[in-house]
């Protein structure tokens, strides 16, 4: 049995929950309240130095950390991932950019605004986020304008990877209104079998 460490309201932890539930992979889902400093604990750093969530507990007993490092691992051999090469490194592509050009603006303003809720106390960071936030949309806005999905138009952990935080980015003071290729692809991110909202732990 997987068990996953996880922080509900976290878009990182919502793109393992969603996967394992297409996999149909059963799993313990253990919540890390991290507003509580409950992943610093001495237990929790023993599973992940780094002292953040996602982390995934393996059956054999090892833990893996860092959210699309999960998917990675959990996508082999799965419609999810791909076994050509350059199709893989293109997903790799899309989740490295999730990482340094989307999540640190986009999901970094939303946990201040709406996890911290504290949009007054961090008003000037969040106005710096503004920028980054929208030019790493309009990437995906001038991608999705001629592919329904990231990567060999089908649905892969590149866009569970940037889904993630790109559903919520109102949350983070970004208006999506502006990028009619993002909302579409969004639409069929949701259409896709057995997905969850990220305010659900498990699909029932």
């Amino acid at each position: 049995m997987y068990r996953l460490y996880d922080f509900l309201p976290s878009g990182n932890g919502y793109k393992i929950r969603l996967l394992l539930t297409q996999l149909k992979i059963p799993f313990e889902r253990i919540e890390i309240d991290i507003l509580q400093q409950e992943s610093r604990t001495p237990e929790f750093l023993a599973k992940n130095p780094n002292g953040r969530v996602p982390v995934l507990e393996l059956p054999s007993g090892q833990f893996l950390g860092e959210s699309n490092a999960i998917l990675f691992y959990l996508s082999q051999d799965s419609p999810y991932f791909s076994e050509d090469f350059l199709e893989a490194a293109q997903i790799m592509q899309w989740l490295f950019f999730e990482q340094y050009s989307h999540e640190p603006y986009i999901a970094t303003s939303r946990f201040w605004m709406s996890c911290l809720g504290k949009p007054e106390e961090y008003r000037e960071q969040l106005e710096q986020k503004q920028a980054p936030g929208y030019a790493a949309l309009k990437v995906m806005e001038t991608h999705l304008s001629t592919h329904p999905f990231f990567v060999a138009d089908r649905y892969t952990i590149a866009d569970i990877g940037l889904f993630a935080y790109t559903h919520v980015a109102h949350e983070g003071g970004f208006d999506l209104a502006g990028f009619p290729a993002v909302q579409a692809w969004l639409e069929r991110v949701r259409s896709q079998p057995d997905h969850i909202s990220i305010q659900q732990e498990t699909n029932p």
